[in-house]
């Protein structure tokens, strides 16, 4: 799949934001501050499109792209980040609910990136736990996995496949040498991104 055009369509801050009109389908980016999700929609977009921080918890806003004049790539607030205080954290909270309930019909996939140097933390486990409930489909995406020896990648994908199961497709990525980048794009297409 090819990304022509990229464009910050719309910016929810809370739950009586308008969200906008709906397009072929919609993408959406999950996961804990700091996992590398900005990193990720950069990297398949080609394009300096999320703001990419140090500091954890930047995305405090439900973010529409619109791709190719077609689709949204959705990205949400990242999750379990401490140094938020609590009415930021439930603000969050209600406005990623209020998407889920009134969106869910136009969701193509969740991408629900988890770090896999990590086994699965309690954060990770309600999302996913949250996104079963809600059938929603979704793909988990193993982030850092650069860091990892070959070893340690090999038993991380073992422990996340037995853990998701063949309902679910894992997919490991790097940043930095761009594995999995074609896998994630290719599951974008065959879900009507095009």
């Amino acid at each position: 799949m090819k990304i022509n055009s990229v464009k910050l369509f719309k910016t929810i801050y809370t739950p009586k934001d308008i969200f906008p009109e709906p397009r072929a389908g919609e993408f959406v980016f999950v996961g804990r501050s700091n996992v590398g999700k900005s990193t990720l929609l950069n990297i398949i977009t080609n394009q300096n499109i999320a703001r990419v921080s140090k500091k954890p918890g930047k995305t405090r806003s439900i973010n529409f792209y619109l791709i190719n004049n077609k689709f949204y790539f959705v990205d949400l607030p990242g999750y379990g980040y401490a140094k938020a205080s609590a009415i930021e954290k439930e603000r969050w909270r209600r406005i990623i609910e209020n998407y889920f309930e009134v969106r869910s019909w136009n969701i193509k996939l969740v991408f629900v990136l988890i770090d896999g140097r990590h086994e699965l933390q309690k954060n990770d486990q309600l999302i996913l736990d949250w996104l079963k409930e809600l059938e929603l489909p979704f793909s988990v995406i193993l982030t850092k996995i650069d860091k990892l020896k070959m070893s340690e990648k090999v038993r991380m994908t073992r422990y996340y496949k037995k853990l998701l199961g063949d309902k679910y497709i894992l997919i490991p990525y790097s940043a930095i040498t761009k594995e999995g980048v074609p896998n994630i794009l290719r599951l974008i297409e065959q879900l009507g991104g095009e």
